[in-house]
């Protein structure tokens, strides 16, 4: 066997074990430090020590078993996808269960909640909840934003999920190397711009009144588009106008790709004029708030505005912040929030949701069809800016919306099913999915989600994932395929090393 190949096999199924491994690794170097801080403020360390050995162990034994420079299959890259981000929550829910006396099922959902950025709780009182556990919520919240952005940016557009295979066709790094090499390069320039957007942030927020602490928990959870917050009144517990704008300031930037972040400080200021994407993003944010002003005027009249604008981008970018309980707006403005959760920000951004460039796709491709009508003959491609979108790229997205309405109605009437109000059922589901966080009604941004069945919130809890994860990335699993065993023995690494 030529040596090339004998070094492909040879690297072959090594690459989730790697990859899981690191994250195990650094969840574990993470829950450290957090044992650490704890002992020193005096709070409970227990789930900490236990952390640090549940993902420690069995990340060193992954890591010697994997190898950083394996060339993955298109299977076993879905695989290590699907295994750290299932198991780093898992593990990530001991701490909840030992500090403040979870069940499983709400440890799980609320650790679930912090990796996905979701920022839905079911803590009911503040007030008992330790200092650690507060940021250990916040730090979730920031590793599974780059986490996810990663993932975005640099393996789902190559494994064509859901259609992101043209999204980035500018993203750093060259568009011809293997997915590993690209990994690397697309992370560190997307962590160079999460980590100076976060520390900018901190900063605004502690020169504007906050603590370090409440500094720290709000920036990683603002960056991160996440929404966790350490107080039960959310980001109005600091009745701040000036803290309220920086907030939009940076939700804002958090629903903007990140690529384009990159590129626009890398010497590119005019590029998000030009990008499709941001026009309509920022477009549609405009929108929404100049009609929530307009509905707000009577009752809030000189703060309409900016109560428009922080809830308006909040919701769409699914960061979740609350500056007043919105769950009490007349159904109107409910309504413009209904919608900005569907919608969602950008693509190659933290935020959940649709995405808006998905939305862009949809609309075009509804009017070419309308015109093939009137010209059946025609040549009608459909074009996002000055990129024509393959019709593979037109099937996966259409494969996306289907499953993601589909996931969304299913959970809404088990919701339902479980003895929840039909408007909790709705949100909750669709602001699980979305990633978004708080619903209306009894899981409003004032309220939580442990009023709900136990079934309900196993249930949410893997929507969460499944939103997440860009939803075909999830169902996957269930195809007869995927369970049928490669011809290459799974073995056949270790014979080769033996050779």
């Amino acid at each position: 066997m030529p040596l090339d190949l004998q070094q492909a096999a040879g690297t072959r199924g090594r690459f989730a074990p790697y990859v899981l491994g690191t994250a195990l690794l650094a969840l574990a170097a993470v829950a450290a430090a957090f044992c650490l801080y704890a002992l020193i403020a005096d709070e409970p360390a227990a789930g900490f020590v236990i952390t640090i050995f549940a993902a420690g162990v069995p990340g060193v034994a992954l890591r010697l078993l994997g190898r950083a420079a394996a060339e993955p299959t298109r299977r076993e890259a879905i695989a290590g996808v699907l295994l750290t981000w299932s198991l780093v929550p898992i593990i990530g829910a001991i701490p909840f269960i030992f500090a403040i006396d979870f069940g499983v099922i709400n440890a799980l959902f609320e650790s679930m909640s912090g990796f996905t950025t979701t920022g839905a709780t079911v803590i009911t009182d503040f007030g008992a909840v330790p200092d650690t556990i507060f940021l250990w919520r916040a730090v979730s919240q920031w590793i599974g934003g780059i986490g996810i952005l990663v993932l975005f940016v640099a393996v789902f557009p190559q494994l064509a999920i859901a259609g992101r295979q043209m999204f980035f066709t500018e993203a750093p790094g060259p568009n011809d190397e293997r997915l590993t090499p690209r990994l690397r390069h697309t992370a560190a320039a997307v962590l160079a711009v999460y980590s100076g957007l976060t520390l900018i942030c901190g900063a605004a927020y502690l020169l504007l009144g906050m603590t370090p602490f409440d500094a720290v928990v709000h920036a990683l959870a603002t960056v991160s588009a996440g929404g966790f917050s350490s107080h039960a009144a959310g980001f109005g517990y600091f009745a701040s106008p000036a803290l309220e704008w920086v907030a939009v300031v940076f939700m804002f930037l958090a629903g903007v790709s990140l690529p384009l972040i990159y590129r626009t400080v890398s010497g590119r200021p005019l590029l998000p004029l030009r990008d499709s994407e941001f026009r309509a993003y920022t477009a549609i944010l405009l929108l929404a708030s100049a009609v929530l002003s307009l509905l707000l005027w009577p009752v809030a009249q000189a703060d309409a505005v900016r109560q428009a604008a922080f809830h308006a981008v909040s919701i769409m970018t699914s960061t979740g912040f609350a500056a007043e309980d919105f769950a009490a707006w007349a159904p109107p403005m409910l309504a413009v929030l209904l919608v900005l959760m569907l919608v969602g920000g950008s693509a190659g951004s933290a935020s959940g949701g649709v995405k808006v460039v998905r939305w862009l796709i949809i609309a075009k491709n509804t009017v070419r069809e309308i015109r093939r009508t009137l010209h059946p003959r025609a040549v009608l491609p459909v074009r996002v800016g000055n990129s024509i979108v393959p019709e593979d790229v037109l099937r996966a997205v259409a494969a996306f919306i289907t499953l993601y309405v589909g996931l969304f109605a299913v959970s809404t009437v088990a919701l339902v099913m479980f003895g929840a109000e039909f408007d909790v059922a709705l949100t909750a589901s669709l602001a699980a999915i979305g990633n978004v966080g708080p619903g209306f009604s009894s899981v409003g941004p004032m309220e939580s989600y442990a009023g709900l069945h136990p079934v309900s919130r196993a249930l949410l809890t893997f929507v969460m994932f499944a939103g997440r994860l860009e939803v075909v990335t999830v169902f996957v699993v269930l195809m007869p395929g995927w369970w049928r065993l490669p011809r290459r023995s799974p073995l056949s690494w270790w014979r080769q090393d033996r050779t």
